[in-house]
C-alpha cells in the first residue's frame, strides 16, 4: 500500500440510498461511495437481494463489514482502488 499512502481504517459506516454509504475513516476524512461494484461474488449475493441485510453494515476489524462475513478492505475504499473481482486473473 506504501504507494498510495499509509493504511487507514474506518471508524464509521453509514447506508445511504440503494448501495451508496458514507464512510468516516480514522484520519477523519468523509466519503460517500457507491459499494454496488464491490459486491460481486457469493458472499456478497445476498446483501445484493435483501435491502435489510445490506444496511445491517457495521465496522468490525477497522473495516465494513456484514454478519454473514462478508466485509471489503478500507484501503481499497479509500484509495478508489478497483473491486478485487475486476483485478483477479481470469481462468480460460
Amino acid at each position: 500500500m506504501e504507494r498510495f499512502g499509509p493504511l487507514v481504517r474506518l471508524r464509521a459506516a453509514e447506508p445511504l440510498e440503494q448501495f451508496r454509504v458514507r464512510l468516516t475513516f480514522e484520519n477523519g476524512v468523509q466519503k460517500e461511495i457507491d459499494l454496488e461494484p464491490y459486491l460481486h461474488g457469493p458472499i456478497f449475493e445476498p446483501l445484493r437481494k435483501d435491502p435489510a441485510l445490506f444496511r445491517s453494515m457495521k465496522v468490525a476489524g477497522n473495516t465494513i463489514a456484514w454478519d454473514n462475513g462478508a466485509d471489503i478492505d478500507p484501503d481499497v475504499l479509500y484509495y478508489g482502488m478497483p473491486p478485487a473481482w475486476k483485478t483477479a486473473p481470469q481462468s480460460v
